[in-house]
């Protein structure tokens, strides 16, 4: 939790980085198959924190639609439970807690999740946290719930970052995986697009138009340090992470054309990996490094290639439909997630690299930008909601969907940070 911590810090901290007045609203509709019922109960006392702690794990656990929620009121004894009672209201885990005020001014967060089947404790956290990460350690508590209860690791705690333009001011945004406590990471008048994350979640890369041309930026959220990664003749864009962190993928147009090359997280070392005569762009490495998937069209209209990282031949990926972009890989390397244009309409796709299966996930028309989360089982995408544009998540077997809209301004170029330890 220590890097996520200093992140969090970070951001409430730095004096030029203020809190955006426009939170998230959001939508959710489906429902997981064989969802877990499981009762989650107030936390005793927790109305001393500025954070009601079980209305954010409630949140959280009903969002990922794995979970049938109970409401189980407030328990103040939590060391005297009725496990038959609650395995008789149909709850096969029961959540419950308690929160104290500490006198050096910090909140003392207890939970405990319970077998009502079996009438044993899953799991416990004990741990003292300062004002501002009380929602966190709610997060945290989520992810904890998520991980014993299905075998996956939940990724509540994780952050997002996007775009928010209003009028002719573009706001890079950091915010929880909920869309709660948005802050901003830069403002510009000119266009911020493709924003990445890099592996340890430290540091956000993206194209910023400031110069007047697209220049390919690496911004440390903690410090606003930023270094220049990209400033060639041309469009310099599409910025990616190695896993390692330590080099990135863009597309560059430098040599009159755009193609892939790779360079040092510092900005030296710029090499050229792909070589066709047509546009390659978009890179993407794959889970392992050895690979970046990419958008070229170089079969007559946009489709999705493979290489090697350093270049190489590349084979098609993609063979459905004449226009397929935007490729991300999901973290276990299976799973590709994609635009495709079919009958007009933008929408996203993922494809089962083993077998080949495609499956179309969203119902809009107008999708972009997809970004799995780092557990691989939901996809951040960015789409038109009427004459606005903003966030919708889905699960990967399509079944849970999630709209986070915004009062002011379209939201857009999502990417969904990575694990924090």
């Amino acid at each position: 939790m220590k890097k996520l911590t200093i992140l969090y810090a970070g951001l409430a901290i730095a004096a030029s980085i203020g809190s955006a007045q426009a939170q998230m609203r959001i939508e959710i509709s489906g429902v997981g198959s064989n969802q877990i019922p499981v009762a989650v109960a107030g936390f005793a006392n927790e109305g001393v924190a500025p954070q009601q702690i079980s209305a954010i794990i409630k949140a959280d656990l009903e969002r990922s639609g794995a979970f049938k929620i109970i409401d189980a009121g407030v328990i103040t004894d939590v060391n005297n439970i009725d496990y038959s009672g609650w395995k008789a209201k149909g709850a096969d885990a029961l959540v419950v807690g308690t929160v104290d005020a500490l006198a050096d001014g910090r909140y003392d967060v207890r939970y405990k999740l319970l077998d009502t089947v079996k009438q044993a404790k899953i799991s416990n956290l004990d741990k003292a946290v300062t004002a501002q990460f009380t929602r966190l350690s709610a997060h945290l508590i989520a992810d904890d719930v998520y991980f014993k209860l299905t075998g996956i690791k939940g990724a509540f705690s994780t952050r997002i970052a996007y775009v928010k333009q209003e009028g002719r001011s573009y706001q890079l945004m950091v915010a929880d995986a909920d869309g709660e406590s948005e802050q901003l990471a830069l403002r510009s008048n000119e266009p911020i697009i493709s924003p990445s994350w890099s592996p340890d979640g430290t540091k956000v890369a993206y194209v910023s138009f400031e110069q007047k041309k697209p220049v390919v930026y690496v911004q440390n959220l903690i410090t606003r340090a930023r270094t220049v990664i990209a400033n060639e003749k041309g469009s310099n864009s599409a910025p990616t992470w190695a896993p390692s962190g330590n080099k990135l993928a863009v597309a560059l147009s430098k040599d009159g054309h755009t193609q892939v090359y790779t360079v040092n997280a510092d900005g030296g070392n710029l090499r050229r990996a792909s070589n066709s005569a047509g546009i390659d762009t978009e890179p993407q490495f794959s889970a392992d490094g050895q690979s970046i998937y990419f958008t070229s069209d170089r079969s007559g209209g946009p489709q999705i290639y493979r290489m090697g990282a350093d270049g190489g031949e590349a084979k098609r990926v993609t063979f459905s439909g004449s226009y397929n972009t935007s490729p991300r890989i999901s973290a276990d390397g299976k799973t590709l997630a994609y635009i495709s244009r079919r009958d007009g309409n933008f929408q996203l796709y993922v494809l089962d690299l083993a077998s080949g299966q495609e499956q179309r996930l969203s119902d809009t028309t107008s999708d972009e930008s997809p970004s799995f989360a780092p557990n691989g089982k939901y996809i951040m995408y960015a789409t038109q909601s009427g004459s606005r544009k903003s966030l919708a998540v889905v699960s990967v077997d399509g079944r849970v969907k999630q709209r986070l809209t915004t009062q002011a301004g379209n939201i857009k170029e999502p990417t969904w940070g990575p694990f924090m330890q």
